[in-house]
């Protein structure tokens, strides 16, 4: 059974997910997702277990040998992004509030499993696959499923906002299509490791800088780089908060990772830096992104639409990261990549309780929760904390490698603007903190969120501070990650 568990990873959540629209029982689905969310995670972290114990795992799909193949490859990245996603699933699937909390309509229940589990399938499925183009029907399967789960809710703008993110959904998927169907039309294969022999020769070919320049700007849109990232502040605040908190925690992190796995693993670096100049791009981007996300976020009304322009800052640290082409900078984009899930998907959780309670994200309508809700406000200000960035979180250490990223490459100016930046971070934490803690409350009777809302809530929350005190777990797997990434891409 063990040989077959990077085929397993992907059928369970894959199988399961025609069950639950075929059951259509509210309780039965629960549990059955749940149980695969929980299993999902038993199957990651044994593969990462695998992976770190030895040489990378390769998995023949149907016995058919690669390159004609389709090939599963478990190396320690792979690994690292697989217990990422499916830790955050594993929570969020055992968050208790479903129709209320959730804010969807009664009876549908099993249509949300349904489209929750066949997300799952397409992330890990992006994550394991070592087939180009196999890459681009998981990333269907999940966008596909990811439409639908924004469209669910009960808000009456929800359609419109998943209608928006399908349109530049789709364009992104065409754009990152075209390029493979280029990169085959150069190398005369789809399998990554045998594509990226073959474009070691063919740096000078404009078949390839066509090729790389459609996967980028897919791959960018997917991710939301800034400017492409209109799509996001809608979706996530018009889908049901435990929605945006499955999205916000695995979606665009999957698309970062495959963003790396292109620039090191089938191009390389010296084509993709030295080349092609994608740093110079990337930089003034992610900067943008930083400042202009934050800058956003304070000004917004709406606290799910605060933390979906946090995340646009966010992927700022991460792309950033990216360009510095270093241990250092990669050890940081691909440590906040995890710290960020951790995060956002808390944060996001706990939105669900208190909407769970008075059925708005307004903050308006949140005034004095600090006092009637005060766990789940301890929770989000918690996980505010480590946005910011402060010492003994998760935040702190991701900025601390970027600051010496940059520091080590003599670009004191950027680490400057990365501590600027988390400056407004600060400002928008400390404005929610003010309305939940400073302001008389609308409804001196509102109770605190169920137990089956808060533990899930808490050990995303918690983990920020755990990680953020043990750093070798996280940054430690980053940090090899980054190693092994700048060895395949030199």
């Amino acid at each position: 059974m063990t040989l077959h568990l990077p085929a397993i990873a992907i059928l369970l959540p894959l199988l399961s997910a025609p069950i639950c629209v075929a059951v259509r029982h509210a309780l039965v689905t629960r549990l059955l997702t749940v149980a695969v969310g929980w299993g999902s995670l038993a199957v990651s972290g044994e593969l990462l277990r695998q992976a770190l114990s030895g040489a990378p795992i390769h998995y023949e799909l149907g016995g058919f040998a690669p390159p004609l193949g389709i090939e599963y490859v478990i190396d320690t990245t792979t690994g690292y992004v697989l217990v990422i996603v499916s830790t955050i699933a594993a929570v969020v699937f055992s968050f208790g509030a479903t129709t209320r909390g959730a804010a969807l309509p009664a009876g549908r229940e099993h249509l949300y499993y349904g489209a929750m589990l066949l997300c799952l399938a397409g992330l890990l499925g992006m994550t394991i696959t070592g087939d180009a183009f196999n890459v681009f029907v998981f990333l269907e399967i999940s966008s596909l499923s990811s439409y639908a789960l924004i469209g669910l809710g009960q808000d009456r703008r929800a359609p419109v906002a998943a209608f928006s993110y399908l349109i530049m959904g789709t364009i992104g998927g065409t754009f990152f299509l075209l390029g493979i169907g280029f990169l085959y039309q150069a190398t005369g294969t789809l399998n990554m490791a045998d594509m990226a022999e073959r474009l070691a020769s063919l740096h000078r070919s404009r078949t390839v800088h066509v090729a790389f320049g459609f996967l980028t700007v897919g791959l960018s849109l997917k991710l939301a780089v800034f400017p492409l990232h209109q799509w996001l502040p809608n979706a996530y605040a018009r889908a049901p908060a435990v929605i945006s908190a499955f999205l916000s925690a695995t979606a665009t992190k999957v698309m970062y990772y495959v963003l790396v796995r292109m620039i090191f693993t089938i191009f390389g670096a010296t084509f993709v830096f030295g080349k092609m100049g994608m740093d110079m791009a990337l930089v003034p981007l992610s900067l943008g992104a930083m400042f202009v996300g934050s800058l956003a976020a304070i000004f917004q009304t709406d606290l799910k639409r605060l933390l979906a322009y946090s995340s646009v800052a966010q992927i700022g640290y991460m792309t950033l990261g990216l360009s510095f082409n270093s241990v250092n900078g990669l050890t940081g984009g691909l440590a906040h990549l995890f710290n960020h899930a951790l995060m956002k998907g808390g944060l996001f959780l706990a939105v669900a309780c208190l909407v769970y309670r008075v059925g708005s994200s307004r903050l308006d309508d949140l005034a004095g929760l600090g006092k009637c809700m005060p766990i789940t406000s301890a929770a989000f200000v918690t996980g505010g904390l480590a946005l910011i960035g402060v010492p003994a979180t998760v935040g702190f250490i991701s900025k601390w490698y970027l600051v010496l990223a940059a520091l080590e490459t003599g670009q004191y100016l950027f680490a400057g603007l990365i501590l600027l930046s988390s400056l407004l971070a600060v400002a928008y934490v400390l404005r929610v903190v003010e309305v939940l803690y400073f302001k008389a409350p609308k409804s001196p009777d509102v109770r605190e969120a169920p137990v089956s809302l808060l533990l899930p809530t808490w050990i995303l929350i918690g983990a920020t501070v755990v990680f953020g005190l043990r750093t070798e777990l996280t940054a430690g797997l980053a940090r090899s990650a980054a190693m092994q990434l700048l060895g395949a891409g030199s």
